[in-house]
This record gives structure tokens, sequence and C-alpha cells, in this order.
């Protein structure tokens, strides 16, 4: 299957099919928002205020910010403590037109990559039932597996976002990147 990698198993174990469903996820949004200029980041669709460069962001900070800050209960770290990030999903949305398509897509890609590690940090610690840091308001603790899936959740919406946006731009559809895709701006 390495024509389509991104293909979560077939058959495997909750964490495979987890962590399957969370990179399809990435994967597809990836694709949606892949190769774009400034304009094209920009592009809005309706009254909605939402871009594909402000979803870039966004996705990029709730990846940082699930796995360092609820996860660990540390702070978001950088690189949002040198960009001005402020701890409001408006800011990334609007902040996104000031960045050019190679930042924001290393912002991503980066946001990714280290989330990534620090889930199988995680998971070699204390797998799918690790608690997280973050409390409820009645002082429960979600799992590492909690914040997995709200992670998959939020891909979810915001993928179905980037479809409608990505159609806009350049009339870009469908459910899956072509086989052997892999992202034209990516970090090195």
């Amino acid at each position: 299957m390495s024509d389509y990698w991104w293909e979560p198993p077939l058959a495997g174990s909750e964490v495979e099919q987890l962590l399957g469903a969370l990179e399809r996820l990435r994967v597809t949004f990836r694709w949606k928002v892949d190769g774009l200029d400034s304009a094209g980041l920009q592009v809005r669709i309706g009254a909605s205020s939402v871009t594909l460069g402000g979803l870039l962001k966004h996705l990029a900070a709730n990846e940082d910010y699930m796995f360092n800050v609820k996860l660990r209960g540390l702070p978001i770290g950088e690189p949002w403590t040198g960009n001005g990030w402020r701890d409001d999903n408006d800011w990334e949305f609007k902040s996104a037109a000031d960045d050019s398509p190679e930042e924001l897509y290393a912002l991503w890609d980066g946001a990714v990559e280290r989330s990534r590690e620090r889930v199988a940090a995680a998971l070699a610690e204390g797998g799918l039932d690790l608690p997280a840091h973050i409390t409820w308001p009645d002082g429960r603790h979600p799992s590492l597996r909690r914040l997995l899936c709200d992670l998959v959740e939020e891909y979810g919406r915001h993928t179905g976002h980037a479809d409608l946006i990505r159609e806009a731009v350049d009339g870009r559809t469908g459910e899956d990147p072509p086989a052997g895709w892999r992202p034209t701006v990516s970090v090195q």
C-alpha cells in the first residue's frame, strides 16, 4: 500500500486503528490545502471568515496544545511563544493572513511531527489509558485515548471545511489524495 501510505490498517490494535484514523485525516487535510499561494490560502466562501491558511494555523496550534498543554500541563512552547500566539481561536484565523504559504505549511508540518513524537512517548509511558494533565470540572482526568479522539473530531470537522473551500479555490475535489501523493511544500 505504499501508493496509499495514509491508509489505516484494515485490522489492527486499538492504537493502530486510532492513530491510523488520525493520520488519514491529517493527510486528507494536508492534501486539501497543499500547493497554494497566499491568494489561495486566503479564499473565503459565503459569510464565513474561515480560510485554508487559517485552518492550517488553527490545526497546528491544536496539535501542540493537545499534547503539550492538555496532555502534559506544559506551556504551548515554540514556535507559538515566539509568534504572538494567544489562546484565542480567532487569532489563528486572523493572523494567518500575515503568514506566507511556506510559513503556514512549515508550522503545520512541524506541529504534526512534534505530535507524533509526543504521542509515541506517551504511548510508551502509559498507553491509551495514560491520564492527561488537564482536568474536567468534576476533577476527572481524560485519557490519552480521549485526547486522540478529540483531535480526530477536530480534524473531521475542519477537513470538511477545507474540502468546501478548496473546491471554491480551484475545483479540487475528492475524498483521498491520488495514489503516491506527497506534500509539495514541507519542512525539510
